[in-house]
C-alpha cells in the first residue's frame, strides 16, 4: 500500500500532486506528492508523530528564498496558515510572531509597539519560519541578533522552544535545523525601546533602497548566492559577464546581479543551470567558490 494512501487523519488540509510553482516567488517547479496545511500546531505535532518515520518532510514558507526542481517534491511538503500567522508584542521590548508572519509585518508590528533593531526585516523577503531556518538578515542585521527563543515541531511530532544559543546561528545557517528535523511555528524577538515614528522612518529608508537597488516586482528570490568572506556576489556575477545575460529562460537582473530572475517561460532547470554556470565561471575566472542561499528542492524533471 502507498504511504499516500495511509495517511493520518488531521483537521487542516491534505492536496496530493499539487502544483508548488504558486507558492514560490519564482513560480517554477513540479508537484508534491503530497502538501498539508495544518490547522494549528496541535494538528501538525499529531499528523507527524502518526506519520510513516520514512516519508520525508520538507517545510516551505513564502517561498520567497526557494527553487522547486521541475521534477517535484518527494513526500509532504508543510505550508503554515492562518493559525501561524499572530503577532503579539509581549512587553519588555519583545515580540511573538508565528512561523507563517511575514518578515516585513513583523517589521511593522514591532515599530507599532516602539520595538527597535527589527528594521531590517523591512528588507527580508521571506517569513519568520525561513528566517529562523537560515538566519535571514540584511543591511548589516541578521535573525540571531534579535531572537530570543523559537518554537518547533519536530519530525517525530514533538514540540521544543529552541534558546538563541541552542539555534547554532552563522551566516545563513542555523545547525539546529541543518538535519531537516525541525518545523518552526513561531519565534520571539527582542529589541530596545524607541518612538515609533522614528522606527517607522528607518523602516521607510530601508524599504526606498530596497525598491530603487532590487527587482522586487520580477518573478525572482532573494538573494541567489551567499557572500563571500571579503567580498560580495553580486560583484563576482557582474564582473564574470552574467548580468542580464539570457540563460534559456532565465538571467541574473541588470538592477541586482546577485537575484535571479524567471522572465516569464523559465523552468527550474533553467534557473538552476544558470547558477551553476556562474558559479563555475567565477571559479575559473576569479579562483572563489560561490555557494547558494537559494534553497533547492526536489527531483530534477
Amino acid at each position: 500500500m502507498s504511504w499516500k494512501s495511509n495517511l493520518p487523519t488531521v483537521r487542516g488540509k491534505l492536496l496530493a500532486d499539487e502544483a508548488l510553482a504558486p507558492f514560490t516567488w519564482l513560480r517554477v517547479g513540479g508537484p508534491a506528492d503530497v502538501i498539508f496545511l495544518p490547522e494549528d500546531e496541535d494538528d501538525l505535532a499529531a499528523f507527524l508523530k502518526a506519520l510513516d518515520p520514512g516519508v520525508p518532510v520538507t517545510p516551505i514558507g513564502v517561498g520567497s528564498n526557494l527553487l522547486v526542481r521541475d521534477g517535484g517534491v518527494e513526500g509532504v511538503v508543510i505550508r503554515l496558515g492562518r493559525a501561524f500567522s499572530k503577532v503579539e508584542a509581549r512587553g519588555g521590548n519583545r515580540i511573538f510572531a508565528g512561523a507563517a508572519v511575514p518578515d516585513a509585518i513583523l517589521a511593522r508590528e514591532a515599530a507599532k509597539a516602539g520595538i527597535a533593531g527589527l528594521e531590517f526585516f523591512r528588507g527580508v523577503p521571506g517569513a519568520v519560519g525561513g528566517a529562523c531556518m537560515m538566519n535571514a538578515g540584511c543591511y548589516g542585521a541578521e535573525t540571531k541578533d534579535v531572537l530570543v527563543e523559537a518554537d518547533a515541531v519536530t519530525r517525530a511530532g514533538e514540540k521544543r522552544t529552541l534558546s538563541n544559543a541552542e539555534m547554532g546561528f552563522s551566516y545563513r545557517k542555523n545547525a539546529a535545523a541543518a538535519q531537516g528535523e525541525l518545523v518552526f511555528t513561531g519565534a520571539l524577538f527582542e529589541g530596545q525601546a524607541d518612538e515609533p515614528a522614528a522606527v517607522a522612518a528607518r523602516m521607510a529608508a530601508i524599504t526606498a533602497k530596497r525598491e530603487t537597488t532590487q527587482p522586487i516586482r520580477e518573478k525572482t528570490g532573494g538573494s541567489t548566492f551567499k557572500n563571500p568572506p571579503g567580498d560580495s556576489s553580486w560583484r563576482l556575477v557582474d564582473a564574470a559577464g552574467w548580468r542580464g545575460k539570457p540563460f534559456g529562460g532565465a538571467k541574473f537582473s541588470e538592477l541586482h546581479s546577485n537575484f535571479l530572475i524567471n522572465t516569464g517561460e523559465a523552468t527550474a532547470a533553467d534557473l538552476e543551470g544558470l547558477g551553476e554556470a556562474v558559479i563555475a565561471d567565477v571559479k575559473e575566472k576569479f579562483g572563489i567558490t560561490l555557494e547558494w542561499e537559494i534553497k533547492r528542492i526536489g527531483r530534477p524533471a
